[in-house]
């Protein structure tokens, strides 16, 4: 807007637009962006007359400038006048009233069983050496009396940093056992690589005892076998040489 040649206004100042001039610029303003962000081709409520111009079915406006191309422009600019936008939400709110409710889709539930809690099952943890593989194992048994049929214990490995109970420590993990309605129990295991094949790792329900049975081996770890090689200088004269015991099993007789 050219705010100069103003009666009452110096050359090189700006003076106060008046009422006309400041609808006539907003106007202007709307018209264009009117233009960047709305498609007609898209629009349901631009009609063309058989007079050449153009209406609004929404708020039964003419818009009948004499260029086509201000014909437009008034159109877009009332597109974004108080009345047209006000039409707008009366009629998504009639249309949101009159429309049938759509049946919501049903998601597929899942009865969620609750049990009260009778307590923790009674346990025995058993300390276990496999001299030929040298692997450390450990055999737990878990004994659920009070189980409720059907349900099969359950068993799983949880890392230190996923427990909220004790501060986290990289030297430890935990095995979780977990049966209704008893409590859910965890043993704190030195946190090392678990060997997963079939014959080391093996889990078993016995239903008539109400019993589960789950042993695990660590993997031996061979940087940290002991050098059972002895040398003819460590050989001492009238002593009878006796093999170092390994170092990593603790569960040695002394």
């Amino acid at each position: 807007m050219d705010f100069q040649h103003r009666v009452g206004s110096k050359i090189g100042s700006g003076g106060v637009a008046s009422q006309s001039e400041s609808n006539r610029d907003r106007r202007e303003r709307l018209r264009k962006l009117a233009l960047e962000t709305i498609d007609l081709n898209k629009d349901p409520y631009f009609m063309k007359n058989h007079l050449g111009t153009y209406e609004c079915k929404l708020c039964l406006t003419l818009h009948n400038n004499e260029a086509s191309y201000n014909l437009i422009g008034s159109y877009l600019a009332h597109t974004q006048g108080k009345k047209h936008q006000q039409n707008l939400a009366r009629r998504a709110a009639k249309d949101a009233k009159d429309a049938p409710a759509q049946p919501a889709l049903e998601k597929a539930r899942v009865d969620v069983k609750q049990f009260v809690k009778i307590g923790r099952p009674g346990y025995k943890v058993t300390k276990q050496y496999n001299h030929e593989a040298g692997q450390q194992s450990l055999l737990f048994q878990i004994d659920y009396l009070e189980i409720v049929d059907g349900i099969t214990p359950r068993h799983r490995f949880m890392s230190a940093y996923e427990q909220r109970i004790e501060p986290p420590n990289k030297q430890w993990q935990y095995l979780l056992f977990a049966a209704e309605p008893y409590e859910t129990i965890a043993f704190k295991i030195p946190s090392r690589e678990i060997d997963k094949s079939d014959d080391k790792l093996w889990t078993q329900w016995n239903k008539e005892s109400k019993q589960f049975f789950l042993q695990i081996h660590f993997k031996a770890d061979t940087k940290q076998q002991p050098n059972r090689s002895i040398t003819q200088s460590a050989i001492i004269p009238n002593q009878r040489n006796i093999p170092s015991q390994n170092p990593l099993n603790p569960y040695n007789a002394h």
